[in-house]
This record gives C-alpha cells, structure tokens and sequence, in this order.
C-alpha cells in the first residue's frame, strides 16, 4: 500500500490531502481514452466542438472575466442520445464529485512513472462513482447528457469538458447540497498564457503521449 501526501498552499494555509492511499499494479500504466469509439488508443477519434480547444479565449459573461480555456470540449463520439459512456482514463482515486445540473463533475488522481496528475470530467450525467472509489481505464464513470437533460440545460452542452491538471486541485469547504465537491480546478482562474501553463497540461498532447 503506497501512500502519497500532497501538501499545497492555498492562501497561505497549508492543506493536507490524503486520497493517494492507493495501490497500484504498476509504475507505468496503459492509458486509454475517455469515449467509447473503435480504437481507445487512437487520438484522431476525439473531436472536439468548434470552441472546444485548449487555450482559446473565453469572453467574459456575467460573474465570470475572460479567461483562457483550461480543457477540451469533446464531442459525443456515436449518436448514442440515452447511455453514451464516459471513461476514466486510467487507474486512479475519485477526489471530487459534483452531482448537480449542467456543471456536474469528477476529479480523479491519476499517476504514470511516479508522476501524478489530476482530471476533471465535467458537463457529466449519470456519474456512479463518489468520492474515495478507486477507477480503472475500463470504468464506466459517467455519462454524456441526454436528450431530456440537454433539453433542460441547453445544447450547448452536448460534450464533455475534460481536463488535466500539473498541480492539484484547490481544496474547497462542501456544503450540505453538495458534500463530495471537495476539490475544484483553476478553469475559470486562468487569465494568461503563464497561468495556463503553471497549471495544466494540453490535454490532447498529453494523452498522446500516454498511450
């Protein structure tokens, strides 16, 4: 059993975060892609909306500055409209779970060659894990919205927006409404070039890379 300690700094409290309890069956992993489509390891079968690149500039909307996009929106890969299945990418601990509406989310620890990086999968429906739950690369996690729900929620969410992460995530106090969102990403905090790049690594460079 290995156990990782990652300290942060955050306001200048240092918080200590424990999920790393974990044992893995190797140093090295295979990593596959989020979707379901006919080869996992293939990069060229992730499409992404036509605002769904990493770095674009986001303009600002109410309560919310410009900032830079920190993931990849990817396009549903089948026209699969009820269960179309989201994966993890690889082994790893669910660290947060938000469950409500369009902005519904998980953050799972990920490691490859003792490095550890973190994921945000988020615009999710249907998630059946909760916080703690340890994931492999062939673990249905959650799903693409539905028909009802897009319609409820608008269609400008018929993707998923999906990060990864250099450092780890800010650590949150939760509330009754939502008690395993404990950890939030810096997505709507990246104003410049700088901070993107102190924070997240380019998604679709990145899982070249590992798989």
């Amino acid at each position: 059993m290995k156990c990782t300690i990652l300290f942060f700094k955050m306001k200048n409290i240092f918080l200590i975060s424990i999920f790393s309890i974990l044992s893995f069956s190797s140093l090295s992993q295979n990593f596959l892609l989020p979707i379901a489509c006919s080869n996992r390891k293939e990069i060229s079968n992730i499409h992404l909306t036509s605002i769904g690149e990493f770095g674009i500039v986001r303009k600002a909307r109410p309560g919310i500055p410009e900032h830079l996009h920190t993931g990849i929106d990817i396009k549903r890969p089948n026209s699969n409209y009820q269960n179309e299945p989201v994966y993890a990418i690889g082994e790893g601990v669910v660290m947060s779970v938000r469950r409500d509406g369009p902005y519904a989310l998980i953050i799972i620890e990920h490691h490859d060659d003792n490095d550890y990086f973190w994921c945000e999968y988020e615009h999710i429906a249907g998630i059946s894990v909760q916080v703690g739950d340890r994931v492999n690369k062939n673990a249905v996690i959650a799903r693409f919205m539905n028909k009802n729900e897009l319609d409820q929620y608008g269609w400008q969410f018929d993707h998923f927006h999906f990060e990864i992460l250099k450092v780890p995530p800010q650590k949150i106090r939760p509330d009754e409404n939502k008690p395993q969102y404990i950890f939030r990403t810096y997505n709507l905090v990246c104003y410049s070039q700088e901070d993107l790049e102190n924070h997240y690594y380019n998604p679709i460079k990145f899982l070249s890379t590992l798989i």
